[in-house]
């Protein structure tokens, strides 16, 4: 009975392991379900004018690339992604351990009473263990490839934080120029203003003008003036909004800025969209996230099959060290082993946890491309539509400033009375206004254009700055 019940008692063992194992078979892929479109919706015939590596020096401002170069060494986001890519690359150190020999020395000297309690005997021993695991099911190279995918991601994500802080500073800088030239037009209205009130006051002295007029005219000087407080105040938020892209107190920041209209304005065109996917460092991060769960999947499949071990122990023992490497003081051991799962409920567990968190990067990836093709149709449809806006605000400031001239030269020479003057001068004021406010938008929307088509990324993948990708390349994944 005992036999028989030892013989079902291994059957039912092989039966479970045999369950545990057929677990690791149950995984299909979902397919990749990218829709790449052939064209873009927005982009015209125009050849394709991808960024370069420097591509803020195309605005044509010393003072801003000299920020960026500053941002790119100090900020400190970017420092933390860097921190980041030495820690993936430790964990690909600490997984890859798993595919060599372990290897230990040890040695040992001791004093022991002798025979009878008379005397005191000495032993001397050194020897070495060695273990290994061998990875018949491809495991352990499983980790390795995860870990290594996640520093790939890491290089990728230093790349996103970098091109998010380089584009945020040239926005900021932008805005900061743009509230600067405000600035210099709500301070010249306030002269154009006091001229005009003055010339009324002229009126009222010999009675051709009203008590009225004056105090209309008042009210726009003061609204004028009181225009300024706010522009000044952005001019200040915007410079500590930079010194904080830079890791520096506000204090020890001072920005020159300038005229938005002295700027250059770059050229950029997006080329075919399946090439952006591959310049995109976001796109690509979420691919090696993709990767390193789909190697998660190999690794925890692997796990519910047989695993084999060696291992191995020699050295020396002897009474007395000149006899201690002696051939007659040798002593070895040599073992091999198997471990085979029967009950373990982690290992189900740890597979469909990978396969939750592969289909989770998989939707990631899916979202990352569709963004992608997303933002590029919105910068370049704002590219275009900003630069007709700056050409007919153009044209508005210089009629404004025409009708502006004139009924100032008229009221001057008392052919017109106040309110038109008044109505075009509000209109004139208003107009340079929105030249500024545009021509903001239009650079704003190229520093857009710079972004959506992943700013200096360059098309083998690799990052036009920051720490270089480790010398390994991860499998790509596909539907299979």
């Amino acid at each position: 009975m005992r036999g028989i019940s030892t013989k079902l008692r291994l059957a039912a063992a092989a039966a479970a392991a045999l369950a545990l194992s057929g677990c690791a078979d149950r995984w299909e892929r979902p397919a990749l379900g990218v829709d790449t479109p052939s064209r873009w919706k927005d982009a015209g015939a125009s050849s394709a004018v991808w960024p370069d590596a420097s591509w803020w020096r195309d605005f044509g401002s010393a003072e801003l690339t000299s920020l960026i170069q500053e941002a790119e060494r100090s900020n400190q986001d970017i420092g933390a992604a860097k921190a980041r890519i030495e820690q993936a690359d430790a964990q690909v150190r600490i997984n890859g351990a798993s595919l060599i020999p372990v290897i230990q020395g040890s040695g040992d000297a001791s004093l022991q009473p002798g025979p009878n309690g008379r005397g005191t005997q000495r032993q001397y021993q050194v020897g070495v263990d060695a273990s290994y695991e061998l990875d018949f099911w491809g495991r352990n190279r499983a980790t390795v490839r995860s870990a290594q995918a996640s520093a790939q991601a890491a290089r990728f994500d230093e790349e996103v934080v970098a091109l998010g802080v380089v584009s945020d500073l040239a926005n900021t800088y932008f805005a900061l120029m743009s509230a600067q030239e405000r600035l210099a037009i709500a301070r010249s209205n306030v002269t154009s203003a006091q001229t005009i009130l003055d010339a009324i006051q002229g009126r009222l002295d010999v009675g051709t003008a009203s008590a009225l007029d004056r105090a209309q005219q008042r009210a726009i000087l003061d609204q004028q003036r009181a225009t300024i407080p706010p522009i000044e105040q952005e001019i200040r938020v915007n410079e500590t909004a930079i010194a904080l892209l830079l890791g520096r107190p506000p204090v020890r920041v001072s920005i020159k800025g300038g005229r938005l209209a002295a700027l250059k304005t770059p050229r950029v065109r997006p080329g075919l969209p399946s090439e952006l996917l591959l310049r995109r460092p976001d796109v690509r991060f979420a691919e090696a996230n993709l990767a390193a769960t789909d190697a998660d999947i190999t690794a925890a499949r692997a796990a519910f099959l047989p695993s084999f071990g060696l291992s191995a122990q020699g050295g020396f023992e002897s009474a007395t060290l000149r006899s201690l490497v002696d051939r007659s003081s040798l002593a070895y051991q040599l073992a091999a082993s198997v471990t085979q799962p029967i009950l373990d409920q982690t290992l189900p567990g740890n597979l469909d946890l990978a396969k939750g968190q592969y289909r989770e990067n998989l939707f990631a990836y899916r979202k990352a491309t569709t963004q992608s093709f997303v933002d590029v149709e919105n910068a370049l449809i704002a590219v275009r539509k900003t630069a007709e806006q700056v050409r007919l605000q153009e044209a508005a400031v210089k009629s404004a400033r025409e009708a502006y001239d004139i009924a100032r030269a008229q009221l001057k020479e008392g052919a017109v009375d106040i309110v038109t003057v008044v109505n075009a001068q509000q209109t004139l004021f208003t107009a340079q206004d929105n030249l500024v406010t545009a021509r903001l938008a239009r650079f704003q929307a190229l520093v857009s254009m710079f972004e959506a088509l992943g700013g200096g990324w360059a098309a083998s993948g690799r990052p036009a700055g920051g720490a270089p990708l480790p010398a390994f390349n991860v499998p790509k994944v596909a539907a299979r």
